[in-house]
């Protein structure tokens, strides 16, 4: 049974309570991290996650809440003794910053360190970014600031459909990966340039017809936190939640 964990849910500016957005979902052989925000030791510890079982990460987008914790994940995994490899997939425009910024720590000096693979997603629709018998993962460029990828990921047991907008505007590339999802998680930063409302998450699932909507990356001010599955609750009559930090969701 594959599960998904909110690591973190917080926008760009966390608190005490919220992280920076990150996610992990689990299946039985693949232990995959989307995004890795945060000390990433620290919170998969919080979260029962052994980080050394960790297959994959997908990095989304160069925006330090979304990456500045995967140096630390590399070099704590490193000198706990990984020796497996790890898959690391993301936009070319991601995966070329993140290297400079491992160069930047002489990362290739560290003796006896594990095998990464970089796997560079393209940025076309509905592209396939991985795949194994548990599930199937897929990206299409959203509209933030800067090049990044919402998600759709297919798992094999009971035929689920999570998606995942990351940081975006409102746009038809999020309605066409959370068709028919069971589990769309919407960023709900507020109605700025690159990003969506509470209220436009909710059109989203709306016209997605999608069947339950959590929204994540949201600012963690009291009165936010007090109105936004309200404010989504007027556009999308399906059940709205507010993703919390270490929550964790069965997908079977």
């Amino acid at each position: 049974m594959a599960k998904l964990i909110f690591l973190g849910t917080s926008n760009a500016i966390p608190d005490q309570h919220h992280e920076n957005t990150h996610m992990a979902v689990l299946g039985i052989r693949t232990k995959l991290l989307i995004d890795c925000g945060s000390n990433p030791i620290v919170r998969l510890q919080e979260a029962n996650i052994n980080v050394l079982e960790i297959t994959d990460l997908i990095l989304t987008h160069f925006h330090p809440d979304h990456v500045f914790g995967a140096p630390l994940l590399l070099m704590s995994s490193w000198l706990m003794g990984r020796q497996t490899p790890l898959n690391i997939y993301g936009l070319k425009y991601t995966l070329d910053r993140v290297k400079i910024m491992m160069d930047a720590f002489e990362w290739k000096t560290w003796p006896n360190f594990f095998p990464v693979a970089f796997h560079e997603v393209q940025e076309t629709e509905m592209y396939l970014v991985l795949e194994n018998n548990e599930f199937k993962v897929y990206s299409s460029p959203v509209h933030h600031i800067i090049p990044n990828i919402g998600l759709r990921i297919e798992f094999e047991e009971g035929n689920q459909v999570l998606a995942y907008s990351c940081d975006t505007e409102p746009c038809d590339e999020v309605i066409k990966l959370a068709n028919q999802a069971d589990l769309l998680v919407h960023e709900s930063a507020g109605d700025t340039r690159g990003h969506s409302s509470a209220s436009q998450a909710g059109e989203i699932a709306t016209k997605a017809n999608s069947k339950t909507l959590y929204l994540i990356h949201y600012p963690t001010d009291k009165i936010s936190l007090s109105t936004l599955t309200k404010e989504a609750q007027n556009t999308f009559s399906g059940l709205v939640y507010l993703a919390e930090d270490l929550q964790e969701l069965s997908l079977q």
